[in-house]
């Protein structure tokens, strides 16, 4: 896909959305369930489940994906295809992009262990690396972009509403 394509794509898309924000509420769900004695919830996913479980620090064995690891590929993903969408439609030119996503956790906050000490992640980071001849103020714009548009990103800014209903 070129600029022009691009373009082409997301553009009747965004006069539709001028004409009716209504029409722009997108839905999106994401299924799962949990059974067994183990404390396990398996995800669907597109093409695949991934079964999550405790990470090692919370007493997990290491043989489930941590969630934790999940909402980091998750933002990874996200961030990833934002900043190559956005650095098409600007015409910059990545050969190639390496992203990273760290953050920690400290298990004393999800194990209940201190109730000072938060349960979620701290200190998220995404990097990328691109091969690319854009200027430093180019990549800094590109940097920006990217955090503005990113859903998964922008997402975390508020945590997710939880209720539990008998079956």
């Amino acid at each position: 896909m070129d600029a022009n394509e691009l373009r082409a794509a997301q553009a009747p898309l965004k006069e539709r959305y001028k004409q009716s924000g209504a029409e722009a509420l997108t839905p999106i769900t994401a299924t799962g369930e949990g059974s067994g004695p183990a404390p396990t919830f398996t995800v669907q996913q597109t093409g695949s489940i991934t079964r999550a479980g405790l990470h090692r620090a919370a007493g997990g064995d290491g043989s489930d994906a941590c969630s934790g690891d999940m909402l980091l590929e998750a933002v990874l993903a996200c961030a990833g295809v934002t900043l190559r969408a956005v650095a098409l439609a600007s015409g910059l030119d990545l050969r190639s992009v390496e992203g990273r996503a760290n953050a920690t956790f400290d298990a004393r906050g999800t194990l209940g262990v201190d109730r000072s000490v938060p349960a979620g992640i701290q200190g998220l980071t995404l990097e990328f690396t691109a091969a690319t001849d854009a200027t430093d103020a180019q990549l800094e714009r590109l940097a920006r972009m990217t955090e503005r548009y990113c859903v998964v990103g922008q997402s975390l800014a508020e945590p997710p509403t939880i209720s539990v209903h008998r079956a």
